[in-house]
């Protein structure tokens, strides 16, 4: 009897350790040879809320086109377990995202791996003290269900991986500013929900075969709000001194040749159009962090270094959050003074170079017997350091001057574009009144160019042209979209003209640059002849044409083109986008 209880009495001691849910992933289990189903991520989800109930929430924030539960890890010690929560204590919220390109599915295995470590103070003690982080495990979830091997030749390991795109084919990477697909608008909801301060993006890149294990690429750092890109070097420093320390050789530039297939042309630095992650954020003065680790690495070694890199982060804003808080925010207010002012739409490197020695590896480049190409062939067992160019002097390239007031959308357009603007949070209101003559800027285009093929669903266009001062009519249902607004960097990159992923260049407005009616050419023949009749002085301008222009001269089209656009039949509004600028708010 006292034998039965003092064992009773030990065994009360003991914690049932076999009781708690099992929070390892497939991964681990094989050594980092597999990477799990997404039936793992639906049931570790749960399993990290049972095991931590005050610091974990699982949460629901989408479904997929093919119906499957898009979900995420709210994880935090402050107790903070709601968007409003957050915003009311103003802590910190990191986004951390895998799988956006479901077959380079490091960042889930590696942020289940750092996710379990802080929640047991093993890695960056005390960072969830200070923040809230929103862990999504893949985000292109359909594609990850398209799972076999060799979904990424170019990638070794894991055994099995899923596919690049989503069950649409879209490549969500490319849909950040358009937000076509059901997964991005998803993403956007909780991203508005939530107003991450940093946005982390985890890759696997292509390339060629070098030592350098991951490149870590920041933004403001570049682009954007200038002062705040003060906030998005030192976040970029702090990373790179981080993942160094333990081990890794990174990069601050996406390690891409200049000249591809050609080590010795070197690299030239970027950023990112706002289709992709870490554009986009920039516009909204919020920190988008793109990690891409190196495809021939092996899995182990890649997973380790994502969860190196998500772990510096966190630590990164435990330290500096607040400041980068108040930063943001300083940058939202600026942002709302952007009327009439000059700014960039697109960035590039100069032509300015610095040699760097790069840890790559010997290498010959011969004639295919196969492709018939010139060939670069790597030996993996003679480390070699390459000397080469790297272009990372970036300056503003295609301008722009911002209305002073804001855009108009007429009201044909503006269900559309209004489902557009709330993806993103964006602010506008709808114009009660009709106005029969209102001071605006139009947008009529010289030329208009479309590109040969489609991509990502769109048939992308681009104009010559330029904004002029022209009264228009205004249509009651009208949207009037104000510059001064937090996000008006991303306002003014949906609706200028050569913004390279404004509504416009994706297509969405197409029907403004096609042509609908016509004269039939023995009705022109008459028109061009009564015209010339009633108007010597346009029949001394044709006569002037046909005897200076040969080519004008050869062409029947274009002869005849001369009177119908300046007959009263012609349609005024071919080639005008409907897009509005105005200087004074309606």
């Amino acid at each position: 009897m006292i034998r039965s209880a003092l064992l009773l009495a030990l065994l009360s001691a003991i914690p049932f350790v076999h009781a708690a849910p099992d929070l390892s992933t497939v991964a681990e289990r094989s050594q980092f040879q597999k990477t799990g189903r997404y039936d793992e991520v639906i049931a570790l989800c749960a399993a990290f809320q049972k095991a931590y109930p005050k610091q974990v929430k699982c949460i629901e924030f989408g479904r997929t086109p093919e119906g499957r539960p898009m979900q995420a890890l709210v994880v935090t010690r402050t107790g903070a377990l709601s968007p409003q929560a957050a915003a009311a204590r103003a802590l910190p919220v990191v986004l951390v995202q895998g799988g956006i390109h479901a077959g380079e599915i490091d960042g889930k295995d590696a942020g289940f791996l750092a996710l379990r470590e802080v929640l047991e103070n093993r890695a960056a003690p005390g960072a969830l003290d200070k923040q809230v982080l929103l862990f999504v495990p893949v985000f292109n979830v359909d594609g990850h269900e398209r799972f076999k091997q060799w979904n990424r030749p170019n990638q070794r390991g894991p055994v099995e991986m899923g596919w690049r795109t989503t069950a649409q084919n879209f490549n969500l990477n490319r849909d950040y500013a358009k937000a076509d697909s059901i997964e991005m608008q998803s993403m956007l909801a909780l991203v508005n929900a939530w107003d991450p301060l940093v946005y982390v993006d985890l890759h696997v890149t292509n390339g060629a075969k070098f030592e350098h294990d991951i490149s870590i690429q920041v933004e403001p750092v570049h682009s954007a709000d200038v002062e705040f890109r003060k906030a998005g070097l030192a976040l970029r420093s702090g990373v790179l001194a981080d993942i160094t320390k333990l081990g890794s050789m990174p990069q601050p530039f996406y390690m891409s040749f200049a000249e591809e297939d050609n080590p010795a042309s070197g690299f030239a630095d970027g950023v990112s159009d706002p289709r992709f992650s870490t554009g986009y954020f920039a516009l909204r003065n919020r920190l988008g962090v793109l990690v891409e680790t190196h495809a021939w690495k092996d899995y182990p070694t890649r997973v380790r270094i994502t969860r190196n890199s998500v772990v510096s982060v966190l630590e990164q804003v435990a330290q500096h959050g607040k400041a980068w808080q108040s930063a943001a925010r300083e940058a939202d207010g600026r942002a709302a003074r952007l009327g009439g002012t000059e700014l960039p739409m697109t960035y590039k490197a100069t032509d300015k170079k610095r040699m760097i020695d790069f840890r790559g590896y010997a290498y010959t480049r011969t004639q295919s017997d196969v492709s018939g190409s010139l060939m670069t062939r790597y030996d993996e067992t003679k480390p070699q350091i390459w000397t080469v160019p790297l272009r990372d002097e970036i300056v503003p390239d295609v301008m722009v001057t911002a209305p002073k007031a804001g855009y108009i959308v007429p009201a044909a357009h503006a269900a559309m574009v209004a489902r557009k603007l709330g993806q993103h949070a964006i602010s506008y209101r709808t114009l009660g009144a009709a106005q029969a003559r209102a001071d605006v800027e139009t947008f009529r285009a010289e030329k208009v160019t479309y590109a040969p093929a489609s991509l990502e669903s769109h048939v992308r266009v681009t104009l010559q042209g330029g904004w002029k001062a022209e009264p228009r009519a205004i249509e009651k249902g009208a949207l009037f979209v104000p510059v001064a607004q937090a996000k008006a960097r991303l306002v003014i990159a949906l609706f200028e003209p050569a913004g390279p992923d404004s509504l416009l260049q994706w297509g969405m407005f197409n029907t403004a640059f096609e042509r609908k009616e016509y004269m039939e050419d023995y009705v022109a023949e008459d028109v061009a002849r009564e015209m010339m009749a009633a108007d010597p002085a346009l029949a001394a301008a044709f006569k002037a044409k046909v005897d200076s222009d040969p080519a004008f001269a050869r062409n029947p089209d274009a002869r005849l083109a001369f009177f119908a656009k300046r007959h009263t039949s012609y349609d005024e509004r071919l080639n005008l986008y409907p897009v509005l600028r105005t200087a004074v708010a309606p």
